[in-house]
């Protein structure tokens, strides 16, 4: 085994950051300005090369947190993950490990020392061509399990804030004519007979949560969000919108293609997060805006080259909007609060 490999294998210690450059170790010096802010508190985000695991980490580091980034694969996420993030943001943060999902012991390592687990993988296979599949559902669901049960070994205080998405409300066989919030659970039987096996995932994995959270005393938060874009309409992230999108024409037509900005998403879970001390509890959807022309569908398939599978082949643009019942009232209101208290400070 290469010297860099057994660091990076070995339990996280308190401090310092390291990383690789060209497969040497180095000590990343710039987090210490931060020592003093927010209690000097310890969080880790797993999978924080992903999409939305980098913007959690920056929203994080931003807020003067010690950050300790899990990685599942040494030579490509930690590429990944450089590409994603600063230097001087590299520098701050406190570790990176390698932590696979279906390896407890590596969870517990991974842990261990943390005030918060912000838990953001996603099993989203970019060569595939769905880009999520039945087995992945499964790998979904059995890395939740393992997650919180070490959350509950190995976390200082035993807080998860897990990421789930709309798609885990929003997919039933009964009438939809109703106002779809937190309170709305996906039908597995559903998604299984269409094929939806991100939603399947989703729904399964953040059941398993709930489920396990509750047996070993893990207090969870969950945030469901809507189809991950940039800070501008619609520069989506092929990679999760594909296996996002299937059913699109559905989501379309029932005003439930909600839209989450990737920052905005970072800064709630933070946000939720920083609350749970002041009742914040159960599931937070997440979006800024649904799609709910048709022409906004259409620019949204050329951008990612995905031509009908959103406005199901039809062109033109819509003369009136679709309606949608989609709520997030639960999060404003949090998110409400959350800026009354800073501008009190």
């Amino acid at each position: 085994m290469m010297e860099d490999e057994v660091l990076l294998h070995s339990r996280p210690s308190p401090v310092p950051a390291f990383c690789w450059d060209e497969g040497k170790p180095y000590v990343g010096g710039e987090f210490s300005s931060c020592l003093n802010a927010r209690e000097n508190k310890l969080v880790c985000v797993t999978d924080g090369n992903s999409f939305l695991g980098s913007h959690i980490v920056k929203e994080l580091l931003s807020r003067g947190y010690l950050v300790r980034v899990t990685i599942q694969n040494q030579a490509v996420d930690f590429e990944d993950l450089k590409g994603q993030m600063k230097e001087d943001d590299m520098n701050k943060l406190e570790s990176v490990v390698v932590a696979k999902m279906k390896d407890m012991e590596s969870l517990c390592d991974a842990f261990r020392g943390c005030h918060a687990v912000f838990h953001t993988s996603s099993f989203v296979d970019p060569h595939g061509i769905s880009g999520y599949s039945e087995q992945m559902a499964f790998l979904e669901t059995e890395g939740a399990r393992n997650v919180i049960e070490a959350c509950s070994r190995a976390a200082y205080i035993r807080r998860c804030i897990f990421t789930s998405s709309l798609l885990a409300s929003i997919w039933t066989s009964s009438n939809l004519d109703r106002v779809v919030d937190e309170s709305c659970w996906s039908s597995e039987e559903f998604c299984r007979e269409n094929k939806l096996w991100l939603a399947l995932g989703k729904v399964r994995a953040e059941e398993i949560a709930w489920r396990k959270s509750k047996e070993l005393k893990v207090r969870l938060v969950t945030v469901c969000p809507g189809l991950l874009i940039a800070t501008s309409f619609p520069h989506a992230h092929k990679e999760t919108s594909i296996p996002y999108l299937k059913g699109g024409p559905i989501m379309l037509r029932q005003g439930l293609l909600g839209l989450s900005d990737v920052r905005k998403v970072a800064e709630a879970h933070v946000h939720v997060y920083e609350a749970m001390d002041n009742g914040a509890c159960g599931r937070y959807i997440c979006f800024e805006r649904v799609v709910q022309r048709l022409d906004e569908a259409i620019q949204l398939e050329n951008e990612l080259n995905i031509q009908g599978l959103v406005s199901g082949g039809r062109s033109g643009i819509l003369s009136e909007e679709i309606h949608s019942n989609l709520s997030n009232s639960k999060l404003a209101r949090l998110l409400h609060q959350a800026s009354q208290i800073s501008c009190n400070q």
